[in-house]
């Protein structure tokens, strides 16, 4: 399949699918790519979806690239029932759509596997991206895959070390800058043009179309049926954005007959979108130091922010603010209760459909699907601050017994 063409989400002015466009040419705002659907429908997919395995290129035919695609068998990630959050919503159904069983830990993987296939269409053997760590790990490994080049900046002392050791040992340059994930943003695309190298961000509209197949997914772990509300960790924006044009294109096959309603969730120390829809405002208002434990969604000046408050705004949905606290809250009774443990800004969606329970947002019968984007072991160094160290004890059968039965 291929790219009908490319769209300004502000203008709506459109370019030819072959430029290599990061952004509008007429005023500079996010581009979109726009999927040429003429002549597919549901009847005409669903049995060759049905022949390929549960995996992200099973819909490969609303995948705007072309030849053998970069891959690492992504994709076909669990969606878990979460018991205990009906404690807190009568005849609800919770559920967490588990990313980071994707093969670097994360949900990056779906826009890395369509982004780098395109750089592959392109002819381009050097990759670049500005990271908080899941995208350079991402990146990483699926340019070592496809053989190319590949380039990474950071924010010094911002980045997890489990997502800094993937980005290394999968042979990435990394690059610490004396700033934040926003100075990187702010320098990539003067960067990329210096060295050649073709952009992985977000801000790269192929990124998104792989992470619109989770949207499928869930559609049909639901019984080719979408949820009543679809709850969002919210950084950039990217991936909120991408799950409403999944839903969007099912729609528009005829696999579905309604669309979801979009929550929105951001830590309290970096929402200016979550800021800019409770204040019922158009624009975002940047925030220029922002502060949260849960380091993927820690970026004050989203490059998808408007793509996201569309997707918020045209499903009927919120945005809403959670303070660490409740974020490492909902991080430690996923584990507890489920075993399911997933980096802090994942648990981010869970705290908002916690708050929203309490609240009594949702009705009986309604089905709530809450995404995880990565997996704890990525971000493990707030988690283990919580806890005492481990003092050794004789090894013994005595001491072993009395250390397991909370002994001095």
């Amino acid at each position: 399949m291929q790219a009908a063409r490319l769209e300004c989400v502000q203008c709506g002015a459109s370019f030819s699918a072959q430029e290599e466009l990061y952004e509008c040419e007429e005023c500079g705002d996010g581009i979109r790519v726009i999927v040429d659907m003429q002549g597919l429908s549901y009847e005409y997919l669903r049995p060759r979806w049905r022949e390929r395995p549960f995996r992200l290129w099973r819909y490969r035919e609303l995948l705007p690239v072309t030849g053998e695609e970069v891959s690492l068998d992504e994709g076909g990630t669990p969606l878990v029932q979460v018991r205990f959050l009906r404690d807190f919503a009568e005849d609800v159904r919770f559920f967490a759509k588990n990313e980071g069983l994707n093969p670097t830990g994360s949900f990056k993987d779906r826009g890395m596997t369509v982004g780098v296939t395109r750089a592959k269409n392109l002819g381009r053997t050097r990759v670049i991206c500005a990271s908080t760590g899941n995208t350079s790990a991402s990146l990483a490994a699926y340019a070592s895959r496809a053989g190319m080049e590949c380039i990474v900046l950071v924010p010094s002392g911002g980045i997890a070390k489990g997502k800094l050791a993937q980005a290394l040992f999968n042979g990435a340059r990394v690059i610490a800058l004396d700033g934040t994930f926003d100075d990187a943003m702010g320098n990539i695309l003067e960067v990329a043009e210096a060295l050649d190298a073709y952009v992985l961000n977000s801000i790269n509209p192929y990124r998104l179309e792989g992470q619109k197949t989770a949207a499928f997914e869930v559609w049909e772990q639901l019984g080719h049926d979408v949820p009543d509300w679809l709850i969002c960790p919210v950084g950039n924006g990217g991936n909120m954005a991408a799950y409403w044009k999944g839903f969007e294109e099912l729609f528009r096959l005829g696999a579905v007959g309604r669309l979801p309603r979009l929550v929105g969730v951001q830590a309290d120390g970096a929402s200016p979108i979550a800021d800019a829809i409770l204040r019922e405002e158009d624009e975002i208002v940047p925030v220029d130091d922002p502060k949260t434990v849960a380091s993927a969604i820690r970026i004050g000046n989203p490059a998808n922010w408007r793509k996201t408050m569309r997707a918020i705004r045209e499903s009927d949905g919120l945005a809403l603010k959670v303070p660490d606290a409740e974020i490492l809250r909902a991080q430690s009774l996923l584990a507890r209760e489920e075993g399911l443990f997933v980096e802090p800004a994942s648990a981010a969606s869970i705290a908002g459909a916690l708050r929203l329970a309490k609240e009594g947002l949702f009705r009986p019968g309604e089905r709530v699907v809450c995404v995880c984007t990565g997996h704890g072991l990525k971000d493990p160094d707030a988690v283990l601050e919580s806890f005492p160290d481990i003092p050794p004890v004789e090894p013994t059968v005595e001491a072993i017994v009395a250390a397991a039965q909370g002994e001095p």
